[in-house]
């Protein structure tokens, strides 16, 4: 009679040893991923903050709102209005400042890439964030509890921010906020901003319901952390 044979009790062992060392890597890599993405977004807003002060320093105005920018910026194309405020057409300037800031910053040369001014944000006109999404720096009150757009009722306090643009996944945005500033959505320098890019608006509408990647559109409003949203979004308050 043929003896069965199977698996020793360290043949076993071995196996399971060389399953656990695999998902270890895998987990291991998936938060080195997760860690350089997290760093990539806060290195890029940093650059920005940084190109836009120097930029105020450098010529006493804000870029996309500069009124001297054809005469003292090579390259330049289009002047802002001077009125203090990176605003667009809607909001009552001649020109969508809030596009025109990527032309003024890159031809100075804070920032790298060279952007051309168009009435519409596009590869040409403005940077995007690492998913394809395009960013802002504009003066508004969409960002925080107050991401209804400037109703009045239940805008944030309008000011310029540095938006990241939505399509960034919950657990990036969540680890952003943790290492810049308080971890809150809708209190601090960096905030939870409904702000879509790419064309999409923001929403006006009061009673409209919170994004998933938040839990509450007051100031008592977390992260919704594990929730797994893919579409999130923040601002970097100047």
């Amino acid at each position: 009679m043929k003896k069965q044979q199977g698996f020793t009790l360290i043949e076993i062992a071995i196996v399971l040893v060389i399953i656990g060392l695999l998902l270890g890597g895998v987990l291991k890599g998936q938060e080195l991923i997760t860690s350089a993405r997290v760093r990539n977004m806060i290195s890029t807003q940093d650059g920005i903050k940084a190109a836009y002060f120097g930029f105020l320093d450098r010529f006493r105005a804000l870029p996309g709102d500069y009124t001297l920018a054809t005469t003292n910026i090579t390259g330049a194309t289009q002047n802002g209005n001077g009125n203090g405020r990176i605003s667009t057409i809607a909001g009552g300037d001649t020109v969508n400042e809030n596009i025109l800031v990527w032309e003024h910053l890159s031809r100075s040369g804070f920032i790298n890439g060279t952007y051309t001014y168009a009435a519409t944000a596009a590869a040409t006109t403005s940077p995007t964030n690492p998913y394809g999404v395009y960013m802002d720096v504009i003066y508004d009150g969409i960002y925080g509890s107050g991401n209804f757009g400037a109703d009045g009722a239940t805008a944030s306090p309008q000011r310029h921010n540095i938006k990241t643009g939505a399509q960034v996944p919950v657990e990036i945005i969540v680890e952003v906020d943790r290492k810049v500033d308080d971890g809150l959505p809708n209190t601090g320098g960096f905030q939870f901003s409904r702000y879509q890019g790419n064309g999409a608006a923001a929403p006006t509408d009061a009673a409209a319901a919170t994004p998933s990647c938040t839990s509450a559109n007051g100031s008592a409003g977390v992260w919704n952390a594990t929730n797994g949203s893919t579409n999130c979004g923040g601002a970097s308050l100047l």
